[in-house]
């Protein structure tokens, strides 16, 4: 065990939330359970059990625990989460640190510390990133996770003593999860440990941007998606365009005629090379694209009447790059979105994915060179590994944000599958050029 300095003292700090979402008084239990277990497993320790209902709570943990010169044995956090991370406020104002946020953030660790998050999904993105940003061991579970009066097997809660476990369920495993939860047959699923990585793995679309460039030449190829983005921007009067996640170009290429201007930013180079030559060869002298790294834009202010994200918003750092949007939004202008999100589809819904189903096949009858370039892409080692380090966002988180920021917002859905969908939002004019201030920095 590394020897602390003298005056340094090892702390176990328990955070948890209430507000959230619901079951917020369980959450509490849950914490108050885990502390007990704590003081006995770890008598010498320092145990610090605090609610941290916003970005500035849990922030204010770490402070403290700098400042008295302590340092971190284990960092536990019980509460709702994301793909992308924890979730603190209310659904009415949700607030989450961003993956620029948590690379801001630096925590008193001891070399041999660990980081428990006992929330939804922890282990599919959040927990190896956080893992590599702070060079030790995270855990988190997979799947979503559930209330226990035990914590080796399900028993529906009841009393003061409450654990976090995961198990299957109607969310992740549909009814008969449901079933095989509450009658005794659902083992747990354990928390998942991920370790500092030294090799760096690429997340991007480089090594696919060719492929993609293949599949995507023509943007008219997703026809609902194309409609919908038609019908909200207004061409009378030519507007400048900002498409945020460019990617190869193809929507800019083909409104290029309707517009005065159109910029194209995107993280990775290899779109934003297949973007510029296509661009190039055609002419397009209106188009431009460029890199960026992280949430800044290199805009002036009130440049555009329209920013757009297609099909990218799910991997922005969204309440910075929000701040960006609006600052190089002119005042009155759009931000649309549309992407896809993670949902399972309601026994109400069956109509509409029926509809969309049928479009689907009688689009692949339509355009089959289409879909053999696209079951090519999707089927490269490269494009498998960008997926897996790049999730899908759950739709409530969409609808949740941005109705909180955009409260005059239109939020609609335009296809349906059986665990995904496509959602659309249209912010309305923004008049007011500034959204309420947020925790963090």
């Amino acid at each position: 065990m590394p020897q602390l300095e003298s005056n340094e003292v090892s702390v176990i700090a328990i955070t948890y939330t209430t507000l959230y979402r619901e079951g917020g008084e369980h959450f509490e239990k849950a914490a108050r359970t885990l502390a007990e277990e704590k003081k006995i497993e770890h008598p010498n320790c320092e145990i610090i059990l605090q609610a941290t209902e916003s970005k500035k709570d849990f922030l204010r943990v770490v402070e403290k625990i700098k400042v008295a010169n302590q340092k971190i044995q284990e960092f536990h956090f019980i509460g709702h989460s994301g793909v992308y991370g924890i979730m603190f406020g209310t659904t009415a104002w949700p607030e989450q640190f961003s993956p620029f946020e948590w690379k801001q953030q630096s925590w008193p660790l001891r070399s041999d510390a660990k980081l428990f998050f006992h929330a939804c999904r922890t282990a599919r993105w959040f927990a190896p990133f956080l893992a590599n940003h702070f060079k030790v061991p995270v855990f988190g579970y997979w799947w979503y996770t559930s209330f226990s009066s035990a914590k080796s097997k399900f028993v529906p809660p009841k009393g003061q003593k409450i654990y976090i476990v995961s198990v299957m369920g109607k969310k992740s495993h549909g009814l008969a999860g449901s079933v095989a939860k509450y009658s005794g047959v659902a083992k747990l699923f354990p928390m998942q440990e991920f370790k500092p990585d030294d090799h760096s793995v690429d997340r991007s679309y480089d090594q696919v941007a060719p492929l993609y460039e293949d599949t995507f030449e023509d943007i008219k190829v997703r026809k609902d998606e194309w409609s919908w983005l038609l019908s909200q921007i207004g061409f009378k009067n030519k507007p400048h365009v900002l498409d945020i996640g460019c990617g190869n170009g193809a929507f800019l290429r083909q409104i290029s005629d309707r517009i005065t201007s159109g910029s194209g930013v995107d993280a990775s180079a290899g779109m934003l090379d297949q973007a510029r030559k296509k661009s190039l060869d055609l002419g397009l002298t209106n188009l431009n694209f460029q890199q960026i790294h992280g949430p800044k834009l290199p805009f002036a202010d009130n440049s555009f009447d329209y920013v757009l994200s297609v099909l990218s918003f799910r991997y922005l750092d969204w309440d910075p790059m929000v701040h960006e949007i609006l600052r190089v939004l002119k005042p009155g202008g759009h931000i649309l979105i549309l992407d896809m999100v993670a949902s399972p589809v309601k026994i109400t819904e069956y109509p509409h994915l029926l509809i969309s189903k049928f479009k689907h096949y009688l689009q692949r009858w339509a355009q089959p060179k289409y879909y053999k370039a696209l079951s090519r892409m999707v089927q490269t080692p490269a494009w498998q590994q960008m997926l897996k380090y790049n999730p899908m966002r759950a739709e409530h988180e969409y609808r949740w944000y941005l109705k909180s920021r955009f409260p005059q917002g239109d939020y609609g859905c335009i296809n349906i599958g059986w665990n995904s969908r496509i959602v659309t939002f249209n912010s309305k004019p923004v008049h007011t050029k500034q959204v309420e201030k947020l925790s963090f920095p």
